[in-house]
């Protein structure tokens, strides 16, 4: 993986780099838990190149993964030269007690079984440490996977090394990864209010609105699920032109096609977690 005194570099960003550089090689070997997004990918890249053979990587795969982030995710996997060492495994989060019925700890139980499904497949390969692709802003939200990850032996040394979203892309886009501007992701069980049942067909009904959005040509987006009505969450530049003649009634037939009996439009635009706004109504408070 190339080098980043090439390209101007925040010193901070890079001297957090150096410190995430030293993180890793202490590990001695690692089990990156990979999604694809920003965050993984550049954890994966900078693993696999301090750690070369003793890096590997899992992606869990469930119905609450875009298709297209998995299919995404094994191809990222073989760019970064990972071959048989990026480890596909089948997840089953619908069928933990309790997570279908999407309460607020729902995070904490993914993670869970996220880190059951890892620390097999450590121990098989003599892996010790399983790392999480989380950043330090990542810790300023109402984030119960952090803490359950964490009880369950995960290691995060992106926080460790004190990175920030925008440093992680900065590094990327100077690392020459192709993920740096991707949009951020989240599992599409993110897509519901709490207390709404999660099922596979409401799932694949989200997944395939999304996926038509972005055939539109939209890329930050979020098809929020309130039942009858699907509320869209776009970039704010993108929302004059979602209400544009001719795209305005293709994104309405591709929802009623879905279906969904209303297509709404938040004016607020897309925002990161935006289901956990309803948390104070619910009674749970947010990290600060």
């Amino acid at each position: 993986m190339p080098g980043v005194s090439a390209v101007s570099v925040d010193p901070a960003a890079a001297a957090r780099l150096d410190a995430l550089r030293a993180t890793l090689a202490g590990y001695e070997r690692v089990l990156v838990t990979f999604s694809g997004g920003v965050d993984s990918a550049f954890l994966l890249a900078v693993a696999a190149d301090v750690l070369g053979e003793r890096c590997h990587a899992v992606t869990a795969v469930s119905v609450t993964m875009a298709r297209s982030e998995v299919a995404d995710a094994r191809a990222l996997g073989a760019e970064l030269g990972l071959g048989d060492r990026h480890h596909v495994v089948e997840s089953n989060e619908l069928e933990v007690p309790g997570f279908a019925d999407n309460p607020t700890n729902r995070c904490a139980l993914c993670k869970t079984e996220l880190m059951d499904v890892a620390a097999p497949l450590a121990a098989r390969l003599g892996v010790r440490h399983i790392a999480l692709g989380t950043n330090v802003d990542d810790l300023g939200d109402f984030r119960p996977g952090i803490a359950a990850a964490k009880d369950h032996g995960a290691v995060m040394p992106m926080v460790e090394a004190g990175l920030t979203k925008a440093q992680i892309r900065a590094l990327s886009q100077a690392l020459g990864l192709r993920t740096w501007d991707k949009p951020q992701l989240a599992c599409l069980s993110s897509r519901f209010p709490y207390g709404t049942r999660i099922t596979p067909e409401r799932l694949r009904q989200v997944d395939e609105f999304e996926d038509g959005l972005r055939a539109l040509g939209f890329r930050q987006l979020r098809v929020r699920f309130h039942d009858a009505v699907a509320r869209l969450e776009l970039a704010a530049d993108d929302l004059p032109r979602i209400v544009a003649p001719g795209v305005r009634d293709q994104v309405v037939a591709l929802g009623k096609r879905l279906g969904f009996t209303y297509v709404a439009l938040d004016l607020a635009g897309f925002r990161s977690g935006s289901m956990n706004e309803g948390l104070v109504t619910l009674g749970v408070r947010r990290a600060s």
